[in-house]
This record gives C-alpha cells, sequence and structure tokens, in this order.
C-alpha cells in the first residue's frame, strides 16, 4: 500500500468491494447475517476501519465454509448475531469512536478547568 492510496483510502474501497463480492455468493439468508453484522461491528470502528478489515474478512471466510458444508446460519453463529459480534469486538459494550472523542473532551475540558483554580 502506498501513501497515497492510504490518504486517498484507495486501498479500503478495494477491500470493501472484494468482501461486498464475496458475500454476495453467500446464500440469502448469509447474506442477511452479513448485513446485521456490518450493522454491530461497524460503531467499533476506528476513524479509517482499517482495525475491522481482519475481522470482516474472518467473519466471511467463516459464514463461507459454513455455507459450503451446508450448515444454517444459526448453526454457524449460534442464533444470536449481537452476541457474536460483541465477542468479535472482544468485549461487550466496545466504546465506538464516538465514545472514545467524548472521554478525550471531557479530559481536556477537566485539564484547562483544573488549570484554573
Amino acid at each position: 500500500m502506498t501513501f497515497l492510496e492510504k490518504i486517498t483510502g484507495n486501498d479500503m474501497a478495494k477491500e470493501w468491494k472484494s468482501f461486498e463480492t464475496r458475500a454476495k455468493k453467500l446464500p440469502a439468508d448469509y447474506q442477511a447475517a452479513w448485513e446485521q453484522i456490518k450493522a454491530c461491528v461497524m460503531p467499533h470502528s476506528d476513524f479509517t476501519g482499517r482495525n475491522l478489515t481482519p475481522i470482516f474478512d474472518g467473519v466471511l471466510g467463516l459464514l463461507e465454509e459454513t455455507a459450503a458444508d451446508g450448515e444454517s446460519v444459526q448453526e454457524a453463529l449460534g442464533g444470536d448475531i449481537e452476541g457474536f459480534c460483541s465477542a468479535l469486538t472482544d468485549r461487550e459494550g466496545a466504546k465506538s469512536c464516538r465514545d472514545r472523542w467524548r472521554a478525550q473532551l471531557n479530559n481536556n475540558v477537566a485539564k484547562k478547568l483544573g488549570g484554573l483554580k
């Protein structure tokens, strides 16, 4: 990946296109699960979303293997997609970018107010 690709995000666009192409080859119930997984995991992204590409690649691999084995989505993911996603993000209730920015802002304001005393 070149510096220019990293700045413009072209590498991410190519990666997402490949994810979506792979997902379209899955059965309909797997495609619906993929959409739910994306919706649940995306709030845990960093600013660029690069931290989630290995996670999404692994999830698609799992979905492709289980679909090829003839298993249902419920057998593959355990029936609880939100629980599956919280396990993917490594901890339940993981903070989103918005929560991290809010905490950073609160810390900066507290430092400034503490310096005024």
